[in-house]
């Protein structure tokens, strides 16, 4: 039987300052974004365009603002509204945590579409090139969700269980884990290896949102649901509720007759 090693939660400290693991893998994520990015803007598709270094970097900052301000408002209104709607000064304090993906998503998307309107490109054209540098930034969340010990799976009698001792001595899915491979290191693999080569416009947006709603959803099965929301409609958990409209958008900008490339 496999225990979770009760990590500390802060990777260093000087007397009372500390530097959080957590923290650690967003720059770990946003420094693999500007690394692999910049092999992506020097494909010619993007070369033609004229991109640099520096759109990127302001990329990455208004991507940045997209995830922190989308994450939070997004978990205050999928995952607790009651309870901000009555302490509306607790949605400032992001050190208690609560972040939501979905939230964050459609807060990167607003980002890319500032983005686009100031270069005066198209959405696709930017969301193209941020989809395949995605997955591996949530692959270091997902290992930071590991290494705190949250976001654990439901009981099961699978021989690679893992017991964590903070929440009750049953054998749970290490869910964590599932994600960072599913979500994370296998979806951006396919991701880069599909966008090496010029596609219509959309389609790689398309397959990130197909790939990671189909990730997440079959994810949710093994991970357990938010104490104060429990299981939905039909069984099934809020993140996979909020996961069936990316599989179904994915979906649909993958088949869609469309026959522009970026070049």
């Amino acid at each position: 039987m496999l225990i979770h090693p009760q990590f500390d939660p802060a990777a260093i400290r000087i007397g009372s300052f500390a530097i959080h693991w957590y923290g650690l893998m967003y720059l770990m994520a946003f420094a693999q974004f500007l690394l692999l990015g910049r092999l992506r803007i020097r494909s010619p598709q993007y070369q033609t365009l004229g991109w640099s270094y520096k759109d990127l970097e302001d990329l990455l900052f208004a991507g940045v603002l997209g995830v922190v301000l989308g994450g939070r408002l997004g978990y205050t209104l999928f995952y607790q509204p009651g309870f901000y709607l009555t302490h509306p000064l607790n949605i400032l304090k992001l050190w208690e945590g609560g972040m939501s993906f979905h939230g964050g998503l459609l807060g990167v998307i607003l980002a890319m579409l500032w983005f686009a309107h100031r270069h005066k490109t198209t959405f696709f054209v930017v969301s193209d090139l941020v989809a395949p540098l995605v997955p591996f930034g949530l692959a270091f969340g997902r290992l930071g969700n590991f290494i705190n010990g949250e976001l654990w799976g439901r009981p099961t009698d699978l021989p690679w269980a893992m017991i964590f001792p903070q929440v009750d001595m049953l054998p749970r899915h290490p869910s964590q884990i599932y994600q960072f491979l599913g979500e994370g290191i296998l979806l951006g693999v396919i991701l880069w290896i599909f966008s090496s080569k010029p596609r219509p416009l959309g389609q790689v947006s398309g397959l990130f949102l197909l790939g990671y709603g189909a990730c997440r959803f079959l994810a949710e099965f093994a991970r357990e649901p938010d104490a104060f929301l429990g299981l939905l409609g039909l069984g099934l958990s809020m993140g996979q509720w909020l996961s069936l409209p990316m599989i179904f958008l994915g979906f649909y900008l993958i088949v869609r007759p469309n026959t522009q490339k970026v070049d």
